[in-house]
């Protein structure tokens, strides 16, 4: 008889260890399901959508002069520009850009034809908006423009360089590349040169995020975002099925697993964010000349 007892009591207390187990798992996950991990508030870094394109247009000139037989050309205005760089704090030279080239060239030529010397057209098209529809995605752009007569293209850039505002581009540190139009022709009676410099800093310049890192990202969200309602689901099944119940038990097994599951997704999910973030802010920084 009391050996009978002392298994009862053996049993109860194996029985009881048992529910008050499944019980701390249960109260646990009950805990996951009132307070879950809210991977929304781990926030994609946002990438400078519209990105902030400076331009710098100085005031053209306008020198004048008697006509003579000099023939200038775009390949010594740019020899000459990097000249002025490395002689003015070694920077390094601008590279010629065919996209640039042609954005000059058409410039040039819409003076010439509408018998206008300005950065913005009678149209009221402006060196940003010209740059774009030739698909040079910029970040930084400038115009230098000047007009008349020259000995050289080193008088031409001489003069852009006597000039604050012209000078500040041609010594803009932020330039990678330029183009450049040297075209002769007849404004108001007068046969001369206009001059076209275009400076830019093209947005391929910076290393954009990796577009396959949001994708998986994003995947994973509505993974987790799936999980959830299935969790939710399974937790709803579990308070409705008795805790007596064989079935009860296999409930809170596969709803720990799942939980699981969610939390390691989750944290894969925050780490990616967290080398995605990162590039963004890369990204950003040389966007804005960090």
């Amino acid at each position: 008889m009391k050996f009978k007892i002392i298994t009862l009591l053996f049993l109860s207390a194996v029985l009881a260890v048992s529910l008050y187990y499944k019980d701390a798992l249960f109260g646990i996950y009950n805990n996951f399901t009132e307070n879950p991990p809210d991977f929304e508030k781990t926030e994609l870094g946002k990438i400078v959508n519209e990105i902030a394109r400076d331009i710098f247009l100085p005031p053209p000139l306008n020198i004048g002069g008697q006509e003579n037989q000099v023939v200038l050309v775009k390949a010594k205005v740019i020899a000459e520009t990097n000249v002025q760089r490395f002689d003015n704090g070694m920077l390094p030279p601008v590279v010629e850009n065919a996209k640039l080239d042609a954005i000059a060239k058409a410039k040039a030529d819409d003076m010439f034809e509408k018998q206008y010397f300005d950065h913005v057209s009678p149209s009221g098209t402006d060196p940003g908006e010209l740059v774009k529809s030739f698909g040079y995605n910029y970040i930084v752009t400038g115009e230098n423009l000047i007009l008349g007569n020259f000995k050289s293209e080193a008088e031409v850039v001489k003069l852009w360089m006597d000039s604050p505002g012209h000078r500040e581009n041609i010594l803009n540190k932020r330039y990678t590349e330029i183009g450049v139009a040297m075209v002769k022709g007849t404004y108001k009676g007068q046969k001369v040169w206009i001059g076209v410099q275009e400076f830019g800093l093209p947005l391929s310049s910076c290393q954009e995020p990796d577009k396959s890192l949001k994708a998986q990202i994003d995947a994973n969200k509505i993974k987790l975002e799936q999980l959830y309602v299935e969790i939710e689901a399974k937790k709803e099944e579990i308070d409705n099925t008795n805790r007596n119940s064989p079935r009860y038990n296999q409930l809170v097994d596969e709803y720990n697993a799942m939980v699981a599951e969610y939390n390691s997704l989750n944290d894969q999910t925050k780490n990616l964010i967290s080398q995605y973030n990162g590039q963004v802010n890369e990204f950003n920084g040389c966007v804005q000349g960090g």
